[in-house]
């Protein structure tokens, strides 16, 4: 077995003599942080970051999936049946009958383009803000940046309603901002880690820290059900709108943007962390060696990867209750149940796949590259190959929510795969690394829908069925691409003090 902290396949022939030289010493210098005297975990402020940050992305994806479902109850569904919006393909399933209280909103004639447009116009907004956020997490630190990014799009959803009432294009506009306010998360909370997270606790802290992500859609999607069903779809903007404030409030008198600023943090864990960090870090403050990063093979395979998944993921999350509702015929609180399954098996498997990569880098020394790519391929092969099966079994509904379900909990186990591999690559340059690679992995969220909806005008289970392909081919690719890109050990570039910055 090789020791943690050497990698893979071809570098020694790829890689120049002193290069070679700067890499043994910070494998030496990974092995030899085992030795570090660990910090405890119970009460730590490197867990409490986890779970605040956490509850974060909660926030995060119950403000940007809630419309999934409140569109089913939005359009006027009565308008024309002929365009099989008020009929399924599949028988339609009886529910138990409960009081239903009068719905007092507005529903709107917009058709299924307008539909994907409006879905879509959230991503149109978040790829904006993805290098932007990188870069100003690095100058100004991220506790600010994201915290005032969730707040911003908080106060957006909370104007949903009246953007809707106003006209379809209103409403697009207000969900580019959003997706604005949402952009910086991701970049400005891996900056964060870069500065908390000891590399051997990365995979456990960073699952910790994006389940949220899975749990706010878990919740979101049969809550918001709920809320259409009794009260009415503008209820799920508002109540949504204002658990974001309260979040905000949270995070901005208990998160601190590194340990050395923190002052409640133990002696010890302060310790821990900067001396696991220390040798990993940039020593070149305020120079971003762009010319190098932008010409990383390790990092472009990252980034297709993610584009690849993010096909799929965004697919499902934003046509997964129309598919419901048109395909499978469950209504609308049954729908947000359903729809929500496969992303509660995506958060358990993220979690348990985070404690199991950390056990095999650590406990059984494999190599990081190892472990990222096995953990990408899994995460990314099952979830195509159960997606196309689901578009197989017809009105088999058992068949089809199960199928659906494999499918995104195998793709949780991508979270400690390529997902993580910016911080193991380049932990100086987390933040920006990740805002390069969600750029181009925001891309499926803007045509994805668009081009969904177009191949299923008349919501037929062929359609569906190309929808689903399309799918699967992309992710197959991204697979491979990084099993053959994919690298595990920081790269030369992000820690060299006397590195040339000419670019």
């Amino acid at each position: 077995m090789v020791g943690y902290g050497s990698e893979t396949e071809g570098d020694e022939q790829e890689t120049p003599l002193l290069q070679r030289r700067h890499e043994d010493k910070v494998q030496r210098v990974s092995y030899f942080s085992l030795l570090l005297p660990v910090a405890p975990v119970c009460c730590s402020s490197r867990y409490g970051l986890a779970l605040l940050s956490s509850l974060g992305f909660f926030v995060v994806y119950s403000l940007r999936v809630n419309l999934s479902v409140a569109m089913v109850d939005m359009l006027n569904t009565t308008r024309d049946s002929s365009t099989n919006h008020s009929v399924s393909v599949c028988p339609a399933h009886a529910s138990p009958p409960r009081p239903k209280h009068n719905h007092t909103a507005r529903v709107y004639n917009w058709d299924s383009e307008t539909q994907g447009w409006i879905l879509g116009s959230f991503f149109y907004g978040y790829i904006l803000t993805q290098i932007p956020g990188g870069y100003l997490a690095g100058r100004f630190g991220p506790k600010w940046l994201m915290g005032l990014g969730i707040l911003g799009t908080a106060i957006f959803t909370l104007l949903t309603p009246m953007a809707a009432d106003l006209g379809a294009g209103y409403l697009i506009a207000v969900r580019v901002l959003e997706g604005i306010g949402e952009g910086v998360t991701f970049p400005a909370m891996y900056s964060m880690w870069a500065a908390w997270a000891p590399p051997l606790e990365r995979s456990r802290l960073l699952t910790i820290s994006y389940i949220g992500a899975q749990l706010g859609t878990v919740v979101s999607l049969p809550l918001s059900g709920e809320i259409c069903f009794y009260l009415d779809w503008t209820y799920v903007f508002y109540l949504f709108g204002v658990v974001g404030v309260v979040w905000f409030v949270l995070w901005a008198f208990f998160v601190f943007d590194s340990p050395s600023t923190h002052p409640r943090i133990s002696e010890r864990e302060r310790n821990y962390i900067t001396a696991s960090l220390k040798n990993e870090l940039s020593t070149s403050k305020g120079v971003i060696p762009w010319k190098a990063i932008v010409t990383s093979r390790p990092l472009w395979a990252i980034v297709v990867a993610h584009f690849s998944y993010n096909w799929t993921f965004y697919t499902l999350l934003t046509l997964l209750p129309t598919y419901m509702n048109d395909i499978l015929g469950f209504s609308i609180q049954q729908n947000g149940m359903l729809s929500a399954l496969p992303y509660m098996g995506c958060a358990v498997f993220a979690v348990l796949s985070g404690q199991f990569a950390d056990y095999l880098r650590e406990t059984l020394l494999y190599r990081t590259v190892v472990v990222r790519k096995a953990f990408t391929l899994v995460g990314m092969i099952g979830p195509a190959v159960f997606l196309v099966a689901a578009g197989y079994t017809g009105c088999n509904y058992t068949l089809a929510v199960t199928f659906l379900t494999i499918s995104s909990s195998l793709g949780g186990v991508s979270a400690s795969g390529f997902n993580i591999n910016h911080l193991d690559i380049a932990p100086s340059y987390a933040g920006i690394l990740l805002g390069i690679t969600n750029t181009f992995a925001t891309i499926p969220g803007m045509v994805g829908p668009v081009i969904a909806r177009a191949l299923t005008k008349h919501n037929t289970i062929p359609e569906w069925q190309a929808v689903f392909y399309i799918a699967a081919a992309i992710n197959l690719f991204g697979a491979s691409v990084y099993t053959m890109f994919g690298r595990g050990m920081v790269q030369p570039w992000a820690v060299q003090s006397g590195y040339s910055h000419g670019d």
